[in-house]
């Protein structure tokens, strides 16, 4: 291997070494956005997955006493519906509390007051399209609050288009063909997601196939044909 090749493969390696892969486990962003469909409910159902790794890494002695506030505007809740308590994860249904907010900007109060609330373990926003009240002041407003108490937020953007924001971590997202459950094949799967990290501060970005199994969240990544694998360049640069 010339110099060069070696040069570049040292890099990249420095680069993923400083930027590794999400996966799931790992401690979630304070400050998440999600654009997603608004017919396949898909993103909210994803942001409650990740939502309950922060339920289930929480002490024992606490866990029983953090609630999610879940959070939708009037166009959100008109596009996707509103929270099925009955249809939600079981460790989940008796500590969602909804908020139906009633404006954009009406959400986005209700969000920054609820991470100035060091009781709850997450908050979870809807809010459809691009509306002009969600612009890069209030995302930073939202990443800062976030970031002062601890907090984690999970803002689901419905039909919406990536726009300038202050997020740490931003998602696109769609659902996936789930597999047939084992006892009764018509009956619906488990969710499945297919999804793309396009920006993240700590993490390189990527795509995988995310599964809501029973007890965690999983992750299959897909390999890009256009990128480069950078595990395969640290390796050989060791070589």
């Amino acid at each position: 291997m010339d110099t060069s090749t070696l040069l570049k493969a040292g890099q990249l390696a420095g680069r993923a070494a400083s930027n590794p892969r999400w996966q799931p486990g790992l401690p979630l962003a304070l400050h998440s956005e999600i654009f997603a469909p608004a017919a396949e409910a898909s993103g909210a159902g994803a942001a409650l997955a990740f939502a309950r790794q922060v339920l289930d890494g929480t002490d024992s002695a606490t866990l029983e006493e953090r609630s999610v506030l879940w959070v939708q505007d009037t166009r959100a809740i008109r596009l996707g519906g509103r929270p099925y308590r009955a249809g939600l994860p079981e460790g989940l249904r008796h500590r969602v509390v909804h908020v139906a907010a009633k404006t954009p900007e009406d959400a986005l109060f209700a969000m920054e007051e609820g991470l100035r609330c060091r009781d709850l373990a997450a908050v979870v926003g809807e809010i459809a399209g691009n509306p002009k009240a969600l612009d890069f002041t209030a995302s930073r407003r939202l990443s800062l609050t976030a970031e002062k108490h601890g907090v984690p937020l999970l803002l689901v953007r419905l039909d919406a288009a990536p726009d300038l924001s202050s997020a740490r971590m931003r998602w696109r997202l769609a659902s996936a063909p789930s597999s047939p459950p084992r006892w009764n094949v018509a009956a619906p799967g488990r969710a499945v997601w297919q999804a793309e990290l396009f920006r993240a501060r700590s993490h390189l970005p990527g795509e995988w196939i995310l599964r809501d199994e029973p007890d965690r969240l999983t992750a299959q990544r897909i390999a890009s044909p256009a990128a480069p694998d950078h595990g395969d360049l640290v390796r050989a640069a060791g070589a």
